[in-house]
């Protein structure tokens, strides 16, 4: 087995870790389901978007993938069984689960401090009460505290006939503007990942 670290990243997302299954080898699945816990119902916006950008980037390159909560809904497996759950997906023909679960999600609190912008007013330099008052509003920008939200999403695909896992990454999203962009970034950067490592044939 192989642990690899890695600082693969993008605008705003990046992996964290990242780890394949040296004893298997690369395999084509016939069709692979993507399934995104994500928690609550303030997040089942993220979720959505993770399973459709990963059947969308999955697709593109010539994989049959279906979404859990397209097809199964918010709570496929819920109440059943390993077995039963096993067999539910056995017999849509799945083949492998890239699950992809939010790990944390932490908001950071931090103090931007202000900034002065020196413009060549020159006229106005020779009385003091003239420059001041034309640069004062236009010149300083206070200071102040700002917000972002952290998220921390781990990305696992394991092979349903063995039951073995064969790949398992983290990544670390920061001051993303939305779901949309979150999502997009995050599997993009994933499923670049699993074809350079052939996780994927």
């Amino acid at each position: 087995m192989l642990v690899a670290n890695a600082t693969i990243g993008c605008e705003s997302s990046l992996i964290t870790s990242s780890w394949k299954s040296e004893s298997t080898p690369a395999i084509k699945h016939n069709k692979i389901m993507v399934v995104a816990l994500v928690g609550g119902n303030d997040d089942h916006e993220l979720r959505e978007n993770i399973e459709n950008h990963l059947l969308g980037d999955l697709s593109e390159k010539g994989y049959t993938v279906i979404s859990a909560y397209k097809t199964y809904g918010p709570k496929a497996f819920e109440n059943l069984s390993e077995s039963q759950a096993l067999n539910k997906l056995s017999n849509a023909g799945v083949e492998a689960v890239l699950t992809i679960v939010l790990l944390n999600k932490e908001k950071e609190k931090y103090y931007v401090p202000g900034r002065v912008y020196y413009t060549p007013y020159t006229i106005y330099h020779r009385r003091f009460w003239g420059y001041y008052s034309t640069m004062y509003d236009r010149t300083y920008e206070p200071g102040y505290y700002s917000e972002e939200t952290n998220y921390f999403l781990e990305y696992n695909l394991y092979d349903l006939e063995t039951k073995a896992l064969l790949y398992s990454a983290q990544t670390k999203s920061f001051n993303s503007d939305s779901a949309e962009k979150l999502a997009h970034e995050n599997d993009k950067l994933i499923v670049t990942d699993l074809l350079t490592k052939k996780v994927l044939k």
